[in-house]
């Protein structure tokens, strides 16, 4: 009887544990997995460049004021209204674009402000590394001093290992302030890993940073073995300086999610993309909004039964004027411009709403710059102003400037319609900081034969439409070119100008050039670059190949021409007009004939008129051609000899 009770009582035992099972399985079944509930909102930027204020812009042809963080900041807590637990994130390039960046080091107002918006994490960009070794750990050092909160940095690729002193330096400072591989962060019941990577293209753009950097793609495998043998994250996200090209197979963020499924998101920065809809690969979701702050990037990732992330709701929100700004936050940028103001501005005169100028005309704006191969109303007046600027300064000391160079991906933005002020300015050519360790990249004089400067223009000519950022804007110097000849010989004419005379080049005569002093190392690179085929080696007024570009730093007085003053001088030194302020001459309103298209001839044409890289580029193209035909014709007899051979033994055998 006892072992009949508990035979049923096992029975009822195991019953009870089967309903149990099967209750647990059942609302899973009708409901989805419960990894297919969960669901995060995510808000994010990158490219802000220190953009903190409102700022003009061209949208469908119209001038508007668009961005700020103040802005921005009401649009995030609207968002955190609706969802407490929103993601907000941001790919990196956050400095470097603005008058703002000139108190970096002492202010550190970008991540501070970010800490104040509430960012869950950012990463580094390049141009978090414009004020070199120095200048990142010095803001480093002031965002950790003030006591503000800030965001989190993530980088997932560097490489430590042989560290030299700064490489050391950075190590220890970036150790201090919380940088790793990886956070885990939780939103409701959402628990996300955060990463980052820094790119090859980055880098490229960075000659400033001194670290070193392992393979994004073979780094972000060991990063995300390391989360999923460590943590239990429902989702891994990517901060990605590395960006997104039209060539898939050049284009680093399709790569890495090619490469590397396990992401669920990346957030791609570097290249200013702005997309209309998330480009997936696999499960892997590539997003961005652009740049400077002018939209908010805004996405719901849901998961899937998989347990893989879908975007929903995504959009790109504008952050338009009529936004009310957050008053804390305004009131803090508006601090910070006073210190821009007082510590920066007021050695060269100037406050930052100064108006320098009035531009009666509706320029290109720098996307146009970047996509059409042509002359450039900015790129004129920013290369006359060099000679300008240079000559002034000189006072007849320095040689007659024969020419001016200035590569579109130095011009950071255009100049709009109406009064131009010292920051609209700044903001134009904004870029890097001197030996004086004063922001702004100087002016440098260099010498460069008539041979190399048509060498130059040809690199313009049949290069820079594969890479824009390098197409060259020029003052004193004019070709004609045709843009279906061969490459490196599309060049059909090219000569001097000056005061409306025309002078044929002399190869192997020197001309004075003023460039920028990143530009010049830029320009001397192109040698290196292409293994001697393209020699362009910047020289002194004796000839001699210079190895120290910063000995050929230009002056104003005491202190280092910069690029950005020899602007404000140049526009400073124009007519006035009825209100008394400096105006922009008829003459800018329209293309000078700098860079004019032949209409005759074509790509038959290179064979009829060959430089000698043309002559090169047929030369070895014949080259290749016989060899294949050699190949070709070798393999042939080979055939045929050992066909014959075979019917000799099939003969042989018969008989």
């Amino acid at each position: 009887m006892q072992r009949k009770q508990r035979t049923i009582g096992n029975k009822l035992l195991v019953g009870l544990l089967s309903l149990a099972i099967l209750l647990s399985i059942v609302p899973a079944t009708l409901t989805g997995y419960a990894a297919g509930n969960k669901q995060v909102d995510i808000l994010f930027t990158h490219d802000m460049h220190s953009h903190l204020n409102l700022f003009q812009t061209e949208l469908e042809g119209k001038i508007t004021k668009v961005g700020g963080f103040a802005r921005i900041k009401t649009l995030i807590d609207q968002q955190k209204e609706k969802n407490p637990d929103t993601l907000l994130l941001d790919g990196g390039d956050f400095s470097m674009g603005t008058l703002v960046q000139t108190v970096y080091e002492q202010q550190a107002p970008e991540l501070r402000l970010m800490g104040m918006l509430g960012f869950d994490a950012s990463t580094l960009g390049n141009h978090e590394y414009d004020y070199r070794t120095e200048g990142l750990v010095n803001m480093l050092n002031t965002a950790m001093d003030s006591q503000d909160t800030l965001p989190p940095l993530v980088l997932g690729n560097i490489d430590w290992s042989n560290p030299n002193a700064d490489q050391r330096k950075l190590k220890e400072t970036l150790g201090e302030y919380g940088l790793k591989d990886y956070i885990m962060v939780k939103k409701g019941d959402v628990n996300i890993a955060i990463t980052g990577v820094f790119g090859v293209d980055a880098l490229s753009c960075a000659p400033t940073c001194a670290l070193k950097f392992k393979d994004s793609i073979a780094a972000m495998k060991e990063t995300v073995a390391k989360i999923k043998k460590n943590e239990k994250a429902d989702m891994i996200v990517c901060l990605s300086h590395s960006g997104t090209w039209p060539d898939e197979e050049k284009s680093e963020d399709e790569l890495l999610a090619k490469a590397v499924p396990e992401l669920d998101l990346i957030i791609s920065g570097h290249t200013h993309s702005r997309m209309l809809k998330p480009i997936y690969h696999g499960n892997t979701a590539i997003v961005s909004c652009g740049e400077y702050g002018e939209t908010l990037g805004s996405m719901t990732a849901k998961q899937t039964k998989a347990g893989r992330w879908k975007i929903s709701n995504f959009q790109c929100v504008p952050v338009t004027e009529s936004i009310q700004p957050n008053a804390k936050v305004q009131e803090q940028i508006d601090d910070f411009m006073v210190d821009v103001n007082a510590d920066f501005l007021a050695q060269y005169g100037y406050k930052a709403d100064q108006v320098i100028a009035t531009n009666p005309y509706l320029f290109s704006s720098v996307l146009d710059v970047n996509e059409i191969h042509t002359e450039h109303t900015l790129g004129d007046i920013i290369a006359d102003s060099y000679i300008y600027a240079a000559q002034k300064a000189g006072k007849g000391s320095i040689d007659p400037v024969d020419i001016a160079v200035v590569p579109s991906g130095t011009i950071r933005d255009t100049y709009y319609k109406g009064d131009l002020t010292v920051s609209d300015i700044f903001t134009s050519y904004s870029l890097g900081i001197g030996p004086d360790k004063i922001p702004g990249y100087p002016l440098i004089s260099v010498y460069l034969t008539g041979k190399e400067l048509k060498t130059a223009v040809e690199i313009d000519a049949s290069i820079s439409d594969m890479m824009t950022s390098a197409r060259l804007y020029m003052s004193g110097i004019n070709f004609s070119y045709h843009p279906k000849r061969m490459i490196l010989n599309k060049v059909t004419d090219v000569y001097l100008e000056k005061n409306g005379e025309k002078k044929e080049l002399v190869d192997d005569k020197l001309y004075h050039v003023v460039v920028d002093l990143y530009s010049a190392q830029m320009l001397s690179a192109v040698t290196d670059m292409s293994y001697g085929v393209l020699s362009l080696q910047p020289k002194d007024e004796n000839g001699k190949i210079i190895t120290d570009f910063e000995s050929r730093i230009l002056y104003d007085g005491k202190q280092e021409l910069k690029a950005w003053v020899a602007i404000v001088e140049y526009m400073s030194s124009f007519e006035k007009n009825e209100q008394g302020t400096p105006e922009i001459p008829a003459s800018y309103e329209k293309l000078q004939g700098r860079k004019v298209v032949d209409q005759e001839g074509g790509f038959w044409d290179s064979f009829f008129h060959p430089n000698k890289y043309a002559a090169l580029i047929m030369g070895i193209v014949a080259g290749v051609v016989v060899l294949v035909a050699g190949i070709v014709t070798g393999t042939i007899l080979i055939i045929r000899k050992l066909l014959r051979k075979r019917r000799k033994m099939r003969a042989t055998n018969v008989m």
